[in-house]
């Protein structure tokens, strides 16, 4: 099968500035991310950017890159926008990529664009691993999904999910048996289509209760896939702690060099 992995890089962070530039192992991190995403066997890999250093950043190390709006209010706006650039089709799939997950794993990318193209019911298509820490299940900082019988997306949320009526009734302190809580992975296979209508969808408000985009997609009656993931993904960048774990984590990993 083929699929395109775009990947939106937006050049101002509150929390650190300049990310997607940011050095890693001496490659900008928007290339180290989308090095890794080139090797789940995508057809191409594309930046999304915001801004023409990143643009310049790419062209010197062989990725192909577009230049969008800067005023975009997500990063699906940005994405819509490039399948539009790139004149994708309808029935393309595109898989979201974010600029700030240089650990991303090549295979789970795959999985997430055959998961979509094996499932016509579905308009989108996302990934999920268990929770094993009872930390993560509390907390608001780590979404949880619920699914249905054929493995599709119920209810996204920050909430602990699910409860478990009888074991939480003094509190908790322990992981529900069955079924088994869930934490969301921010990977999305889309079809093309989709992608470009889904910045015309009214927000929903449940999406901005709880800050969840893709609960836009349930609540306009849409389906979304779930891949299983045996483990979860390398963390994202979202902190100078986190790029400094990334960079000991390249300097003690052989990786290629550059074609």
């Amino acid at each position: 099968m083929s699929f395109t992995v775009l990947v939106p890089a937006r050049l101002a962070s509150t929390r650190l500035p300049g990310k997607p530039l940011a050095d890693i192992a001496g490659l900008p991190m928007v290339v180290r991310v989308a090095q890794r995403a080139a090797a789940s066997g995508a057809a191409r890999v594309v930046v999304a950017a915001d801004d023409d250093r990143i643009l310049y950043a790419c062209a010197r190390h062989g990725v192909q890159a577009v230049l969008t709006r800067q005023d975009h209010p997500s990063g699906s706006d940005r994405l819509a926008e490039a399948c539009t650039l790139l004149g994708l089709d309808g029935e393309d799939i595109v898989v979201n990529v974010q600029g700030d997950e240089p650990l991303i794993d090549p295979a789970l990318v795959r999985h997430c664009a055959e998961l979509l193209a094996a499932r016509t019911d579905c308009v989108m298509a996302t990934a999920a691993h268990a929770i094993t820490d009872l930390a993560d299940y509390t907390s608001p900082h780590v979404v949880k999904v619920l699914l249905d019988a054929a493995q599709r997306a119920l209810i996204f949320s920050r909430a602990p999910l699910p409860w478990w009526r009888d074991g939480h009734a003094q509190g908790i302190s322990a992981l529900p048996p069955q079924p088994a809580p869930l934490r969301h992975i921010g990977l999305y296979a889309y079809r093309a289509a989709f992608l470009r209508g889904f910045p015309t969808l009214p927000p929903a408000p449940l999406e901005q209760c709880e800050s969840l985009e893709q609960l836009r997609v349930l609540w306009h009656g849409h389906r979304i896939a779930v891949h299983l993931a045996a483990q979860a993904p390398g963390a994202g960048v979202d902190t100078p702690e986190d790029l400094a774990r990334v960079r000991a984590w390249f300097e003690k990993t052989p990786v290629a060099p550059e074609p």
